[in-house]
């Protein structure tokens, strides 16, 4: 009688079942590499596919009054390119109670900071009733034809 055949081997096949096969060291190997580059494919989407060419940050806000209240944003885009940016005005509930676009049109090299990359604007969003704050919601470059 072999080992395999042994009463002990039949009744741990019947209490757990039979062995898994497990993977070769070749598929191992390229199951590995096929996920590595799938890894850094997803890396370099996430950190170099999602950039726009524009960034923002909110500077101030001000409250006017009931209907008008201004956001003051700093720009960073190519100078010789176009941006439009989204203002929104919101309430102490956080609903929007205003919302305009401005546009910032191309800077010369001697205009705002970092040889004209950086402009700092400010947009007037009128408002529905009184707003508690203002964002920028968004900035994107204008494509020309």
């Amino acid at each position: 009688m072999t080992n395999s055949e042994s009463p002990a081997a039949t009744s741990v096949a019947n209490r757990y079942g039979t062995p898994k096969r497990t993977l070769s060291k070749t598929r191992r190997i390229i199951v590995l590499a096929v996920v590595g580059v799938l890894a850094v494919t997803w890396i370099l989407w996430v950190t170099v596919g999602n950039n726009t060419g524009i960034s923002n940050k909110l500077i101030s806000y001000n409250v006017v009054d009931p209907t008008l209240s201004t956001v003051d944003v700093a720009v960073t885009k190519d100078p010789a390119a176009t941006a439009k940016c989204a203002l929104q005005a919101l309430n102490s509930s956080y609903a929007v109670v205003g919302y305009n676009v401005i546009t910032i049109g191309p800077n010369g090299t001697g205009a705002g900071v970092d040889s004209g990359r950086t402009t700092t604007v400010r947009g007037e969003v009128r408002t529905d009733s009184l707003a508690v704050t203002g964002v920028v919601e968004d900035c994107w470059i204008v494509r020309q034809p």
